[in-house]
């Protein structure tokens, strides 16, 4: 059997995708050396912290501004910029791994700036549902509302595919109910806060935005609609 030894060890994946990995990882490694004491001395211990306190999103903080109207750009930042920042090692490698699988999937057949407006649209979208439901206090952090935007646009080729070949669409849901599973199983025996609530919103509007966003999507609904009238 021919083998090629010019071949990379590992499938290529869009460039875009590690436009999206890189900072994430680069945070990481920062934040998690420092924590160590092998960076920045004794003040790197509290590193980690200070990160979050710059960029996790605050429902708190976005609710008193828009009660004001004052939209400071240092806050405004905050929906997109807490999916950089994880609470530990753990959280943040389960979050790249995803992000490179399915960004990968996606990436394939989105251009660029369709896997930019999913993964930031889902991470506001995120952000929005933890600000109007008032009960949430807890500061949202860590990627995986964002990368919930990429199951859900993993989500929407599975559903047109399924769509083409006249099988059960449903099937194509099965990932986020299996995922959605796990998350109540987890939240019943250990406790778990909002963050299904944030995740879910990402999901939906990853799905929702690659109408518009996925190739020829805008023109495909249009046709869609035409269809069933």
């Amino acid at each position: 059997m021919h083998q090629d030894h010019n071949a990379a060890p590992l499938n290529p994946l869009p460039m875009i995708v590690w436009v999206l990995a890189l900072p994430i990882i680069a945070m990481e490694l920062v934040v998690g050396l420092a924590g160590r004491g092998l960076l920045g001395g004794a003040q790197g211990v509290g590193w980690r912290l200070q990160a979050m306190e710059r960029f996790a999103f605050s429902p708190d903080l976005m609710r008193a501004m828009i009660e004001t109207s004052n939209y400071a750009p240092q806050n405004v930042l905050r929906l997109v910029s807490y999916p950089l920042v994880h609470l530990n090692l753990t959280h943040a490698v389960f979050v790249i791994v995803f992000l490179l699988a399915l960004g990968k999937m996606v990436g394939e057949v989105f251009r660029w700036w369709a896997v930019l407006a999913v993964f930031f649209g889902a991470a506001v979208a995120g952000a929005a549902a933890y600000t109007a439901l008032p009960m949430i206090h807890a500061p949202l952090i860590g990627g995986y509302p964002a990368v919930y935007g990429l199951i859900g646009a993993f989500t929407f080729l599975l559903w047109t595919n399924l769509g083409a070949t006249g099988a059960n669409q449903y099937r194509a849901f099965s990932l986020i109910g299996f995922l959605m599973g796990i998350q109540l199983l987890f939240g019943l025996l250990f406790g778990g806060g909002w963050d299904w609530v944030a995740e879910l919103s990402g999901f939906a509007a990853g799905f929702l935005l690659s109408f518009v966003v996925s190739p020829g999507g805008w023109v495909r609904v249009r046709e869609k609609i035409r269809e069933r009238r």
